[in-house]
């Protein structure tokens, strides 16, 4: 199956210059992962030209296979006990006054990764003391603890992703669970009120746009601040195919609804990403 071309609104700026490949060597030197590549990001070469990128811990491997996501998925690695400060140590060469975190899933772990995000955030803040750092986590299957370990830590913002609307996830993210990614956001806010949440969803997966309203309803019920919403792009031919390409009047349309319907801050575009320019939501 063949990967539609896109339309010509969506143009991705290509990597080059010396700061595109600085970030590149020292990324390699150091050792980490960076989702823009994994995910095979369409801003990659606009971020890693302006010397930002977005980290990738607990390694490279998912335990998750999502029909849209490029990740790679199976059996992990061991965890890496080094990662948390190659990553605070990249942080510093970069020179990075926010840090975005994000990881695989890893289901075969007992608290999901949650005490590799403490100490990721406890490693930038000691290595890079003015810089502000945002994760954006997994669901760590519902349990609280594992939640409560990473707030403990104090990021600047806490983001976990929707995705797409809760009639997809069954067979789009058939190992996630809307309900449960909804009362993660939910318990965020009641255990640290003081840290804003961020939550973020893709288009053109097949959903209507009453689905859309009732998950910007359902995101503002659990009082999530701001929302990134992005357009769908098939990363292979081995992914879901792109149902509907929505114009760039289209996004701006439900970024007007969404600001309207009370979030503090909306990033809506086809080529949003929910790390893209992260630092303008502060």
């Amino acid at each position: 199956m063949k990967t539609r071309r896109h339309p010509d609104w969506i143009k991705t700026r290509i990597g080059g210059g010396t700061t595109y490949a600085s970030v590149r060597k020292q990324l390699r030197d150091a050792h980490v992962h960076t989702i823009c590549e994994e995910a095979r990001c369409p801003n990659i070469g606009e971020c890693f030209s302006r010397g930002t990128a977005t980290f990738l811990i607990l390694g490279d491997i998912c335990t998750r296979n999502c029909r849209y996501c490029n990740v790679c998925h199976g059996s992990p690695q061991p965890l890496d006990i080094q990662e948390p400060f190659h990553i605070a140590e990249s942080v510093k060469k970069l020179g990075l006054h926010y840090a975005v975190i994000t990881s695989v899933t890893r289901d075969d772990l007992d608290d999901g990764g949650s005490q590799h995000f403490k100490e990721t955030i406890e490693c930038i803040e000691s290595l890079n003391p003015s810089c502000k750092i945002e994760v954006l986590i997994p669901d760590f299957n519902g349990k609280k603890e594992s939640l409560k370990r990473v707030l403990s830590a104090q990021p600047t913002v806490l983001n976990h992703n929707i995705e797409v609307v809760s009639s997809l996830f069954e067979d789009i993210r058939p190992q996630g669970n809307y309900k449960q990614s909804l009362t993660l956001l939910k318990q965020s806010k009641e255990l640290y009120p003081n840290i804003p949440t961020k939550s973020g969803f893709m288009l053109g997966l097949g959903e209507t746009t009453s689905e859309i309203l009732t998950l910007l309803d359902d995101l503002r019920n659990v009082e999530v601040d701001f929302l990134t919403i992005g357009q769908y792009l098939q990363p292979s031919k081995n992914h879901i195919p792109v149902k509907k390409y929505y114009t760039p009047e289209e996004f701006q349309y439900l970024k007007e609804i969404a600001l309207e319907k009370g979030f503090l801050k909306v990033e809506s575009a086809p080529l949003v990403r929910s790390s893209y320019h992260a630092e303008s939501f502060l």
